[in-house]
């Protein structure tokens, strides 16, 4: 199963545009989000993500995370309706207020994950992290400690799916649609899923050590990122985002 935080290769101008114009371009997103309290606004920001996501041949793979935000947006906005009892009452404990609220922050939530997650989908960890280090001259040892946790997570699922099958070869009942069962029957799969990673990590990190780890500085990456047009562009485009949101 692909991630989504794995590069999808590609040709459109997102894929081509600068590390950092698309990290910008992310947050942007992500501070017009929560500059904003309007909800036609924070919509507009989740149709534009999801559009741009889809020209780029990003939505096949973020079905999954798709899935998962829609279920916790719906958390989200039964927990505001329930705790926000301002305003008219609409239905049972249901508000206005409560509704307004609880829709904010799920939408927020949108324009939070979506536009990182398409940022690491739409470029290589080691163009990003070298970008980073080159033009942000954050130290090499924070990107990378970064960059492996975010490597970790489709090693960490697909672990856990190799456990998980082992398990179900044995007869256990990982299908059941008891959320409680199958809560029970995961937390004794933790162990091993640790055990497993702390040996890749312990791996990584003699690799690493060997390869002169603590000898790389911001100047030891031999590969340039020249800035076109394309990429003033985007910055352009965040920029006025960040704008819109202040002033509509």
């Amino acid at each position: 199963m692909t991630s989504f935080f794995e590069y999808t290769a590609g040709t459109t101008l997102l894929h081509r545009a600068h590390p950092l114009a698309k990290l910008l371009l992310a947050f942007s997103v992500i501070i017009a989000a929560f500059l904003t309290d309007k909800l036609y606004v924070l919509g507009a920001l989740c149709i534009i993500i999801l559009a741009t996501s889809v020209s780029c041949g990003l939505f096949s793979q973020l079905k999954s995370l798709l899935s998962a935000l829609i279920g916790l947006s719906l958390v989200m906005l039964i927990i505001q309706c329930a705790l926000n009892r301002h305003g008219d009452v609409l239905a049972l404990f249901i508000t206005n207020l409560g509704l307004i609220t609880g829709a904010r922050a799920a939408l927020r939530l949108w324009c939070f994950a979506l536009p990182l997650v398409c940022c690491f989908a739409l470029t290589r960890l080691e163009d990003l992290a070298n970008c980073v280090v080159m033009y942000l001259h954050v130290p090499y040892t924070y990107v990378f400690t970064l960059m492996t946790a975010i490597r970790f997570v489709p090693i960490f699922s697909s672990e856990m799916k190799h456990i998980t099958d082992v398990q179900t070869a044995r007869g256990v009942e990982f299908d059941t649609t008891n959320p409680l069962k199958k809560l029970k029957l995961m937390m004794p799969l933790i162990v091993p899923l640790l055990v497993v990673s702390v040996r890749k990590a312990d791996m990584i990190a003699l690799a690493a050590q060997q390869r002169g780890f603590y000898l790389r500085q911001a100047h030891s990456c031999s590969k340039t990122y020249p800035v076109h047009l394309c990429d003033a562009l985007l910055i352009s485009v965040g920029c006025c985002l960040i704008i819109a949101a202040i002033l509509i």
